[in-house]
């Protein structure tokens, strides 16, 4: 039995030094002194009364009671700053300002390449919002509220996010005109197989996804091997060889090529969700509006 409920500054000390692995780590991303982490530790361990770190000269190392409470205070954490960002964008008046932080999950293309000048058209018209933007290509738990909004590659499944979808993300292979030019443009998959190719790294889930589709180009001879999608693009930029990119990204470079537009085209089915909570919240609601079009713009290659 808990004597006392820990406060939320006890487990954002733990976390952080679960995540830094010392003291002085946690003290130096919380921006707390060293002995104040130290006391929270303390503090809580006596609190709850477990034993949460074994302390040794290299650091704090994280008994298995931390590590079966981690994934409560991730919730904690998560739970604070989307908090946090809800209060930020009320709007307190109907003539008030949109203001507020909204953060947003999509792939590292995606956010790169794409959001970008939605969210500067954005914020032309809603200085006030300030996007958080998570470029990853794992999916964030929205129910968990890692993220308000996310842009997704397939369907969610959940009931209580809202969801839109927006079309087919095409994916296809290409090339820089000038390679084409001095190696000539394949038309089949035996004449691709004798190109230079740029390909995944690791045959995990994703490239199991892939490497059915290609057949003979599994043994082809490859310039560059990575799971980054963002290599792969610049990589065909680069001229390195012929590699897997999105359609409308090598539409706007003038030097790009597709090559078998006939034999292999991915269609990546995107979506846009938003845990509906958050559907009464000015700043969430205005970013959601403003990506559903821009997105919509961009699959559409308007």
């Amino acid at each position: 039995m808990i004597a006392t409920e820990p406060n939320w500054d006890l487990y954002r000390s733990f976390l952080a030094v679960l995540q830094e692995g010392s003291l002085s780590g946690a003290a130096r991303s919380l921006g707390l002194t060293q002995p104040t982490v130290g006391r929270h530790i303390d503090a809580l361990e006596q609190s709850l009364g477990l034993s949460l770190f074994t302390r040794s000269q290299s650091g704090f190392i994280a008994t298995e009671a931390a590590h079966a409470l981690r994934p409560y205070a991730e919730t904690l954490a998560s739970t604070s700053t989307a908090l946090l960002r809800a209060a930020s964008g009320m709007k307190l008046g109907e003539d008030a300002e949109i203001k507020g932080a909204v953060r947003v999950t999509a792939s590292e293309v995606i956010s790169v390449e794409v959001l970008p000048p939605i969210l500067a058209k954005l914020r032309a018209s809603h200085p006030g919002i300030t996007i958080e933007l998570a470029s990853s290509n794992r999916i964030e738990n929205l129910l968990r509220r890692d993220a308000d909004i996310a842009v997704r590659m397939r369907r969610p499944e959940q009931d209580v996010l809202v969801a839109r979808r927006i079309g087919n993300i095409d994916l296809g292979f290409h090339a820089r005109r000038d390679y084409l030019e001095r190696h000539g443009i394949p038309h089949t998959w035996q004449e691709l197989a004798q190109h230079t190719l740029i390909g995944l790294d690791r045959e995990g889930a994703r490239a199991r996804k892939f490497l059915p589709l290609f057949g003979e180009l599994a043994d082809g001879h490859y310039s560059i091997r990575s799971d980054s999608d963002l290599v792969h693009l610049s990589s065909v930029r680069a001229g390195l060889g012929i590699g897997i990119c999105q359609v409308r990204l090598a539409q706007r470079d003038p030097a790009l090529v597709r090559v078998i537009p006939d034999l292999l085209t991915i269609p990546l089915d995107t979506w846009l969700a938003m845990h509906e909570n958050l559907r009464s919240n000015p700043a969430c609601a205005a970013v959601y509006k403003a990506l559903a079009a821009g997105l919509e713009d961009y699959v559409n290659g308007r």
